[in-house]
């Protein structure tokens, strides 16, 4: 029970996804919690703009279903993801070619077998793409699979480029399927280096490494000079071997949205300014003092670094994201469109609403494209050259939605990174979010469950309500 001095057990501030997955643990074990937001909603930087009927992201985050935390979070049962075609759609010279589809087999050989077949094969369409639903553990099949029309097939481009041929085609398969199914403390046991920097080191042709694995790691890690560690890039690609790609349906907000709406009635408070923090209070603008037992603070790190002078401040990678729209979509699918040739701005694109209908209104078509970096002076004009390119169609009489810069989207994880920061500071006084884990939808969830973890302890709730213990480390 309360003392009567205590509004609650724990107050959390900030209501990203990491806050908002350690409130979902601490009520289920009993722990009565408040959450309090800034903002007039929640979600943080997993924001969708709503446009005459579109749906627009303002920071283009990649799920993959290979992440441990969206099948173990509580709250997001029902979360549902809109799949990309297999692999990515790579662009060089001129010509696309698919790359990276799981090759069958589970194995190097089964990789070798299905990369030969697919290299002298003609191009077909790409598998349906679908709604598919996370499953839980021990759930068996998906929930909510629903079948779409296929896509058209896309062109493929004369042999060997940009991947060289068959044989480099199978060296890529082979490495993929052991990437996806090394064990996590392999992938951590190795020597920690700039990501660019090991890629040498990876036992990959120069063409395949520069046509592929370096635009690839770009857009899953949002740096385009491929400075984060090596160990992170590495888990990065073991998400992306091990699993497929996918937007939440309905747009980024769905995913913490779900978080709130499935929390006991009254617990997330939005338009609530934070001022300062300490072991058993949290003072605000407009409401005074909260009394609580501890405080946990899941703002962004520059927020956090506010409220609590010492924390580190990471360096951060901008990201830019346009939205187009068109009544005559290119004929890519539900691909993810990377140029190999990294010859503009634009680092990934995507019929959006061949992914996710949902997010354009019928008939119409969304593009979103992804810049990394410091974006150009007329954005949008050199998106459109650009896009025109990959695309091979004109650009010209594409409507803009809308340009979202966000200079401090993505947290840097340059070496040497601790994958595992600490969540605790003090008894009574926790933080966590991506800055403390992987840039990534999966380290904020899992920083979360980390931080409910040593709070539970803490507060002796462990052995009365069955808290889980802090897991070990799981790919981000």
């Amino acid at each position: 029970m309360l003392e009567p001095a205590f509004q609650a057990d724990v107050v959390v501030v900030g209501a990203g996804v990491a806050g908002l997955s350690a409130a979902h643990r601490l009520t289920r074990a009993g722990v009565t919690t408040t959450v309090l937001e800034a903002a007039p909603c929640a979600g943080g930087r997993m924001a969708t703009e709503k446009v005459d009927g579109f749906r627009l992201d303002r920071i283009g985050q990649l799920l993959f279903t290979s992440y441990p935390e969206l099948r173990l979070a509580p709250g997001l049962d029902a979360l549902a993801l809109r799949l990309f075609a297999p692999g990515v759609l790579l662009h060089s010279d001129g010509r696309r070619q698919r790359a990276g589809a799981p090759a069958g087999g589970g194995s190097a050989r089964g990789a070798l077998h299905a990369v030969r077949a697919l290299a002298s094969a003609p191009r077909v369409a790409p598998p349906a793409r679908g709604r598919v639903a996370v499953p839980r553990p021990g759930s068996g099949s998906p929930r909510g699979l629903a079948a779409v029309p296929r896509q058209a097939a896309v062109p493929r481009g004369r042999a060997g480029a940009p991947l060289g041929g068959a044989v480099d085609q199978a060296r890529l398969g082979a490495a993929l399927a052991r990437i996806g199914s090394m064990p996590v403390e392999r992938l951590l046991a190795r020597p920690e280096l700039p990501a660019g920097q090991a890629l040498s080191e990876r036992g990959l042709p120069a063409r395949t490494i520069d046509g592929f694995v370096r635009p690839l790691l770009a857009a899953l890690l949002c740096d385009p000079d491929l400075t984060t560690s090596s160990r992170c890039a590495d888990l990065a690609l073991r998400a992306f071997a091990g699993g497929r790609m996918g937007l939440p349906e309905g747009g980024a907000e769905a995913l913490p949205e779900l978080l709130a709406r499935t929390l006991p009635p009254g617990t997330v408070r939005t338009g609530v300014q934070v001022t300062s923090v300490a072991t058993t209070s949290v003072t605000t603008a407009e409401h005074g003092e909260f009394r609580c037992r501890a405080v946990l603070l899941a703002t962004d790190a520059r927020t956090a670094a506010e409220l609590l002078p010492g924390l580190r401040v990471p360096d951060f990678h901008p990201v830019t994201v346009v939205h187009h729209t068109t009544d005559d979509p290119p004929q890519t699918g539900a691909s993810l469109l990377l140029d190999a040739d990294r010859g503009g701005p634009v680092a990934h694109t995507a019929v959006v609403s061949a992914v996710d209908p949902t997010r354009a209104p019928q008939g119409r078509a969304l593009i979103s494209s992804t810049v990394l970096g410091v974006p150009p002076t007329d954005v949008d004009t050199a998106v459109r050259m650009h896009l025109a390119r990959l695309y091979g169609t004109s650009t010209a009489r594409w409507e803009t939605l809308a340009v979202h810069h966000t200079a401090e989207a993505v947290p840097a994880m340059r070496p040497p990174h601790d994958l595992r920061r600490p969540v605790r500071l003090m008894a009574g006084l926790y933080v966590c979010g991506d800055h403390r884990d992987t840039s990534s939808v999966q380290g904020a969830l899992h920083s979360g469950r980390r931080a409910s973890a040593a709070i539970l302890a803490d507060l002796g709730a462990g052995s009365m309500h069955g808290a889980e213990p802090t897991p070990t480390p799981r790919a981000a």
